[in-house]
């Protein structure tokens, strides 16, 4: 497995690509901005781009979708369901409000639901369905790494006063991944990739929920 990313548009967001060495299937998680920056990532990263996983539909993650699909327009959308109403017209207005040229992505071709699962050739990450900083927000889970979007980050977390966010749902949502593995490596929407057991020992948002297991 080789995890690659590149950082794009003014919110500073990672767009992740994801490389089954075993098979040479690809994916693309969060394209957020700046498609032709995301393709040559596609293209250093190698392999073939088999799809598109969202973690949540807010602008800043979903900006180039449409750009990708205009030039690899065979992958298949995947997103949580709760999230279409920031994935399509809370993304537009969101651009509006920021002065941000945006153009709309194409409607997603598959729902992420808790407990499901995606695949990426020989590679399976489980879905989990941690609502907070969204309400279709995911968590995606497996080979101890995680593409975390907005829900944890280096030293802090996701925003919960943006529309629809909930801080009631974020504080379930930390408890719940507080209890992952401490090695497990995650990759998140913005800043650098962290581990559960660094954010348990450094991060006040996750300190003191529950302690992460240890691998033996």
């Amino acid at each position: 497995m080789k995890v690659s990313s590149v950082v794009v548009g003014p919110f500073q967001e990672n767009a992740y690509h994801l490389l089954d060495e075993a098979s040479g299937d690809a994916v693309l998680v969060d394209p957020g901005d700046d498609p032709e920056e995301i393709l040559q990532l596609a293209a250093r990263g190698g392999g073939t781009l088999r799809a598109i996983w969202v973690t949540h539909g807010h602008l800043d993650h979903v900006g180039a979708i449409a750009g990708v699909r205009r030039a690899l327009p065979h992958l298949p959308i995947h997103l949580h369901p709760l999230d279409l109403p920031l994935y399509g017209v809370g993304a537009i207005a969101a651009a509006k409000m920021y002065g941000i040229p945006f153009e709309p992505p194409p409607p997603p071709d598959h729902e992420l639901a808790e407990g499901g699962e995606v695949r990426c050739g020989t590679l399976t990450f489980t879905v989990w369905h941690v609502p907070g900083h969204s309400p279709g927000h995911v968590w995606l889970q497996g080979h101890g790494v995680a593409f975390g979007g907005d829900l944890l980050f280096a030293g802090s977390i996701g925003r919960t006063d943006l529309p629809l966010s909930n801080g009631e749902d974020m504080q379930r949502s930390l408890a719940r991944i507080a209890t992952l593995p401490a090695d497990t490596v995650v990759y998140p929407g913005h800043g650098p990739a962290t581990t559960i057991g660094e954010e348990q020992r450094t991060n006040p948002f996750l300190s003191g929920l529950a302690r992460p297991v240890r691998r033996a």
